[in-house]
């Protein structure tokens, strides 16, 4: 009897721990589904902020690229136009070297000395700009200066060009597609100086950027390919702006900047034609 009432009371007791373990595995994971929830959101807000992080440090990168390729280019500028200083400067003394040597007496030892340290004097600045190149790994400009005698002087008799935006942009194209670069650049020029706002404005400033590129003179040609990225961002031009002056870098031998350039032309301008020759080009690099 005693037996069997001990044994009934053994049997509720288990149900009744068992009952009261389950309800506490219950709460338990209960409790730990929403700690997963939780951590999940969390994960989620700060995979959220680290790309908006990235995406903003890949913009900045992009600037900064843009604008220290600005700032190269207008430095290779630079040394080319103080080069042709010193060219310049050069000449005239060989013309005063030559001239003084007619003199004779007293005075011819006192002008030789002279001219000898006008020569050190210039030699010693193409020296300094043969060590900042160097320093800055910069190959020396192999363009050729054309002389004020060399020049097609027709742009005299070119005062017959109708004085409309259409007039002198046809005209100034018409000189680019005969090889007349200079009286071309002088009325691409002429036209962005009368008519900033024209809707040909874009494409008046892309063309002094290939006046200089097919001169080889490609540190003016990026600068002017430049302007016409940051003056007229919303043209029709940007992207083949983008194409030239990354191959411009690429004739300079700057590969790094070039690469830099066509890439961000396909990622801005994936569908142009443009786009498609970067493609090809740089599987060439």
């Amino acid at each position: 009897m005693y037996a069997k009432i001990a044994a009934t009371w053994g049997v509720s007791l288990i149900t009744l721990m068992i009952s009261f373990c389950g309800c506490a595995l219950g709460v338990d994971l209960a409790e730990l589904n929403d700690r997963v929830i939780a951590l999940e959101q969390k994960t989620d807000a700060e995979i959220a902020s680290l790309r908006s992080e990235v995406t903003r440090n890949n913009e900045i990168q992009l600037e900064f690229d843009q604008a220290s390729r600005g700032r190269q280019a207008e430095l290779r500028a630079l040394m080319d136009d103080i080069r042709d200083e010193v060219r310049e400067l050069r000449g005239e003394l060989e013309k005063g070297q030559y001239d003084s040597g007619k003199k004779m007496g007293e005075s011819e030892t006192r002008q030789e000395a002279y001219w000898r340290r006008q020569e050190a004097d210039l030699q010693s600045s193409l020296d300094r700009i043969a060590q900042i190149e160097q320093y800055l790994g910069m190959e020396p400009s192999e363009r050729t200066v054309t002389s004020d005698t060399e020049r097609d002087e027709s742009t005299e008799g070119k005062s017959d060009v109708e004085e409309t935006p259409e007039g002198l942009y046809a005209k100034a194209k018409q000189l680019f597609d005969k090889g007349e670069y200079e009286d071309s650049r002088k009325l691409f020029q002429a036209f962005l100086k009368k008519y900033p706002k024209s809707e040909k404005a874009d494409n008046a400033q892309f063309w002094l950027g290939e006046l200089y590129y097919r001169e080889k003179w490609y540190e003016k040609a990026i600068l002017e390919y430049q302007k016409v990225i940051e003056n007229y961002p919303k043209g029709n031009k940007v992207s083949g702006a983008l194409l030239k002056q990354g191959l411009a870098f690429l004739n300079l031998d700057d590969k790094a900047n070039a690469r830099l350039i066509l890439k961000e032309l396909i990622v801005k301008y994936p569908a142009s034609n443009e786009a498609n020759i970067a493609k090809k080009k740089l599987k060439t690099l």
